[in-house]
Order: C-alpha cells, then sequence, then structure tokens
C-alpha cells in the first residue's frame, strides 16, 4: 500500500495575505500534504486567546501551490482547534506556525499568537514548530531562511519532539544565517510601552509602543545574544509552565507553622 504523505497543518497570526505564511507553504508542499487554515485578519499579540461568546467562521480560498487554504474569523489558537474540529479528516503530523513577521524571541514568546498556536498544537499532541523572521516589512525576505527551515522541519517530521515540547524558531533578517544554536529565551521585558496622545476634545488615549530591554546582552546561553549575531536560534518550550521545583517551597509558605 502506498505510504501516506505527512500531513502539515499551517497557521500563523498575520493573516492570509502575509508574505511569511506563503513562504511557508512553498517549503511545506514538498514535505507533505498542506492544508492551511489561518486567521481572516492580522491577529498579532494574542498569544492563547480563544474567541468566547462569539461565531467562528470558516472559509475556504484558493489554493496555494496544491496546498487547501481555509481561513477562520477567529484567532490563532481557534485556527488549530477549528482546524481539527471542522476542516482536517484526520489528526494532522505536524503543526507549523508562521513565518511570523517580526521576532519572538526572549519575552515576546509569551504574547505572540505564532507561538500561541503553536503552543495549542503541543498541547494536543502535535509536534508543533513556531517560525519567525525578525522584519515586520511586509516586503521582507525570506529567501535565505529556505534551507533552513525546510531542514528543521524535515527533521521533525522524521524524529518527531519530545512530549510536550514544541519549538520556537526565530531567524536574523537581511542576512543568511551563519548556523543555528539551541538555547533559552533571554530574559527581557518591555519599556516605555506606551505613547500618550489626546482627542480633539482633549481626552487621554494609549498607544502600544515601547522597546525591548535585554537583561542579559552579553549572556551566549540566550537566543537575543545569538541573533545579534546572526544566528537562528531554537528555543525549546514547554506549554506546561507548573513551577515544579517551587512546590515545596510554596507549600512551606503558606502552611501552618
Amino acid at each position: 500500500m502506498e505510504q501516506k504523505r505527512p500531513l502539515i497543518l499551517i497557521t500563523n497570526d498575520d493573516g492570509l495575505g502575509a508574505r511569511g505564511l506563503e513562504h511557508l507553504v512553498r517549503i511545506a508542499v514538498n514535505l507533505g500534504e498542506v492544508v492551511v487554515v489561518a486567521p481572516d485578519a492580522p491577529q498579532s499579540g494574542k498569544s492563547s486567546a480563544i474567541s468566547v461568546n462569539t461565531p467562528l467562521y470558516i472559509n475556504e480560498h484558493e489554493s496555494i501551490d496544491g496546498a487547501k487554504v481555509f481561513t477562520t474569523s477567529g484567532t490563532p489558537v481557534d485556527c488549530v482547534k477549528l482546524a481539527l474540529f471542522g476542516v482536517l479528516d484526520r489528526k494532522p503530523d505536524l503543526l507549523l506556525s508562521g513565518i511570523n513577521h517580526g521576532s519572538n524571541a526572549a519575552v515576546n514568546n509569551i504574547y505572540s499568537g505564532t507561538m500561541g498556536a503553536t503552543m495549542e498544537g503541543c498541547t494536543l499532541g502535535i509536534p508543533s514548530i513556531g517560525y519567525s523572521l525578525l522584519s515586520h516589512s511586509p516586503a521582507a525576505d525570506f529567501d535565505p531562511v529556505t534551507p533552513f527551515v525546510t531542514e528543521i522541519t524535515s527533521r521533525v517530521i522524521s524524529q518527531g519532539l519530545p512530549e510536550g515540547i514544541c519549538l520556537n524558531v526565530n531567524f536574523p533578517a537581511r542576512c543568511t544565517p551563519k548556523g543555528v544554536k539551541v538555547v533559552r529565551a533571554a530574559k527581557s521585558h518591555w519599556t516605555e510601552e506606551y505613547a500618550t496622545y489626546a482627542t480633539p476634545h482633549g481626552k487621554s488615549f494609549y498607544w502600544l509602543t515601547g522597546k525591548l530591554y535585554n537583561e542579559q546582552p552579553d549572556d551566549p546561553s540566550t537566543d537575543e545574544y545569538w541573533l545579534a549575531q546572526q544566528y537562528a536560534t531554537i528555543v525549546p518550550i514547554r506549554p506546561d509552565q507548573t513551577a515544579a521545583d517551587q512546590i515545596t517551597a510554596i507549600s512551606n509558605l503558606i502552611s501552618d507553622k
């Protein structure tokens, strides 16, 4: 009997028209049967949000290089859930999210819709990878990362991932990466997060902006360090956020003496 090609589900948080999504699809169709279920509008910064008390719609679109393409009216995590519930006829062998326009390194991982979808796939037992390029330009050049995406994806298809682990992969922009480093996320936070403006009537409003502050710029065990050196980075992510090593300490903190 002819063996089925791996079924690859692709989503993102930039929406269907994003160049990064189309580039990822054109790589993935060489590796398996591809189905795209993406948001019908940009959903950046939605993390693992799901739509509650609102109807969700699925619409089919013209294929991309033979890949079936659908959009939903929800978040990236909604896309994953709806793909399994209302689009696919079997559980996918792999989930790919991206290629995101912009960094998801360091603390950005926790805000990212790209990684929210990746972690949703992981919680459902699907080997899952989130890909991002450090450029917000709609016309960003994704060609230099093609061999890296192909190699990483191929290895995960053939070898799988450890249970409960997904991958957060980031690429430097405007260069061919010098190599790949498997590291941890840099300790970081955002500063100057909002700009303040006023309406014509004098009422204040706020616009998200800000700068990422890397607290460990010289630490070679982190993603931010190696991205600055023009290397691609892979951070293994565990959606289970339980601080298991602190259970005894917290138990002692709240228990009666």
